[in-house]
């Protein structure tokens, strides 16, 4: 392909994507091919010859199109929006006019520059505290995703904890107790943390142990008093943490850790070992620290060690850019560089540039904050706030529209960032609460003797709303006409809408809820049938 005919096929393909995206919202959300579609429709190797670029285009719609599932759909409300925009997709098309490997700074000095730039201008931005900026000892660095982020910080953390642990030892004494040490060690996470730290300790070979969640308001955040609950099962179990993660925006409610709280656990003056590594993951909501209104979150940052959001969930930009700052950056070149005689150069020797190798697992990269710039620079700070502000106004509408049909649905979780959790009810059925009045005006033995009837009582009708949920969940995605995803919260089935995609709007999140609505209607009735029947057989059969 020379050059002119690459123009004529990039036009070619710029307008199919843009036809594409025009007319999405027309197409099943997901896709329902069956495992092992494509290999069946594609031949056994490549072609002895090459083939012209409209023969390889046609099958882009017949043999990739059916099995993708389209993300940016309006309908598409699961998981958390993977966002992108036009200005993004012209960046990572430079990208890649412009690849290299970009490993250090000579290899492509301003592919380094303006990712210390964008990062400190998204740094002000969310409002993190100054100690985060590149101008000072810390700095931010472009990851694959928050799960590399957290693997990467969590390599530092575990250098830093043995490092500061063994600072007075030296020789094989030091190597005997950074063994002993090792083998102690646990990261920390909440019970509703993303599994992405429980699998950065599998990869790292430490320990992973869970912080229980506060369940009495609904909230399901992690707390000071349930995280200090678990440093004394630590201690007496002998475990040593080393590394935590906090959570601004939990998958499951988008729940917010108590930073506050937490902030005071885990003072430096009070920990009596090297102090735990403190990160924040706000993966997808933290997005939202662009508004002032939810600034004030950011306040006990600067007690922490690490930040991380993704501008590819919900501030167009294409997958991936998720964006890490740290405090202190020699914790991560300390714990991560490694510098062989063919990567050498002056300008690395000097001290004077960032050579982003040393801030991450890759030795390679790509020139993504090219494309983050684009987004930066073509909406504006004012069109990113209205952006989110309008993607919660949604939300909150959504959760009006739940919240006032309580003959059908109940709220589970406080919306938060456009995010609407919720279960189904089932119908009122022909078994009633033997004790709904209440057993404390019955004697003590009598009230012990009922405890397990209504245990059992209670977990019948919680698995009765559990499969109701479950198969109204199930029968809207089979529909194909709007995507959802579920959760299992404290162990409730539970339905989640994201209202955050670039084409969503009130029209398509009332389609959803009229879609809820007509299948939970159909199937609570169906229930009820059910219900109203078997007795009728049960008493039939004796």
């Amino acid at each position: 392909m020379d050059s002119s005919e690459f123009r004529k096929a990039a036009h070619s393909a710029i307008d199919e994507i843009i036809d594409y995206y025009d007319t999405i919202q027309d197409r099943r959300v997901v896709s329902n091919v069956s495992p092992g579609y494509l290999r069946n429709l594609l031949p056994s190797g490549p072609p002895d010859e090459g083939e012209k670029w409209e023969s390889i285009q046609k099958d882009i719609e017949s043999k990739i199109m059916p099995g993708l599932t389209h993300w940016q759909s309006p309908n598409f409300m699961a998981f958390f929006p993977a966002n992108v925009s036009y200005p993004s997709l012209l960046g990572e098309l430079y990208s890649a006019a412009f690849t290299a490997p970009a490993f250090n700074w000579l290899c492509s000095p301003a592919v380094t520059e303006l990712e210390t730039i964008v990062l400190d201008w998204l740094a002000g931005l969310l409002n993190l505290p100054s100690c985060y900026l590149s101008e000072g000892e810390g700095g931010g660095v472009i990851q694959g995703s928050a799960s590399e982020a957290i693997v990467t910080v969590m390599v530092a953390a575990r250098e830093r904890y043995l490092k500061r642990a063994c600072k007075a030892l030296d020789g094989e004494a030091r190597e005997e107790q950074i063994a002993s040490i090792r083998s102690r060690l646990v990261a920390l996470g909440s019970e509703q943390s993303h599994s992405s730290t429980q699998k950065a300790a599998l990869i790292l070979g430490v320990r992973y142990k869970s912080v229980r969640i506060n369940t009495e308001d609904h909230l399901w955040s992690m707390t000071g008093e349930t995280l200090m609950q678990t440093l004394g099962e630590c201690e007496r179990e002998g475990l040593e943490p080393f590394f935590l993660t906090t959570t601004l925006g939990t998958t499951s409610t988008c729940a917010i850790d108590c930073f506050g709280e937490i902030e005071q656990v885990l003072r430096h003056d009070l920990q009596p070992k090297p102090e735990i590594w403190v990160h924040v993951d706000a993966a997808y909501a933290g997005a939202a620290l662009i508004c002032e209104e939810y600034q004030e979150m950011t306040s006990s940052f600067g007690a922490f060690d690490s930040f991380e959001m993704n501008m590819h969930k919900w501030l167009l930009t294409n997958f991936d850019a998720g964006c890490l700052w740290v405090k202190t950056r020699t914790d991560l070149t300390s714990a991560l560089s490694i510098t062989p005689s063919y990567l050498r150069n002056e300008f690395s020797d000097s001290g004077l540039v960032t050579d982003y190798r040393d801030w991450q697992i890759p030795l390679g990269r790509r020139f993504r904050s090219l494309k983050i710039w684009f987004v930066l620079r073509t909406y504006g700070v004012s069109g990113l706030k209205s952006y989110i502000r309008n993607h919660i106004q949604l939300g909150n509408m959504f959760h009006g529209w739940i919240a006032s049909r309580q003959d059908i649905f109940e709220v589970f979780a406080y919306p938060r960032f456009a995010l609407t959790v919720f279960t189904i009810k089932p119908a009122e059925g022909s078994e009633v609460d033997p004790y709904g009045h209440g057993i404390s005006h019955l004697p003590l033995e009598e009230r012990i003797a009922l405890t397990k009837t209504i245990l059992a009582y209670e977990e019948k009708q919680l698995k009765r709303a559990n499969d109701l949920t479950k198969k109204v969940y199930e029968s809207v995605n089979a529909a194909g006409k709007i995507f959802l995803t579920s959760s299992v919260i404290n162990r409730v089935y539970t339905i989640r809408v994201v209202s955050a995609n670039p084409k969503t709007d009130e029209e398509h999140l009332r389609k959803a809820f009229d879609i809820l609505v007509r299948t939970a209607e159909e199937l609570i009735g169906n229930e009820h049938q059910e219900s109203a029947i078997a007795p009728i057989n049960g008493a039939t059969s004796s």
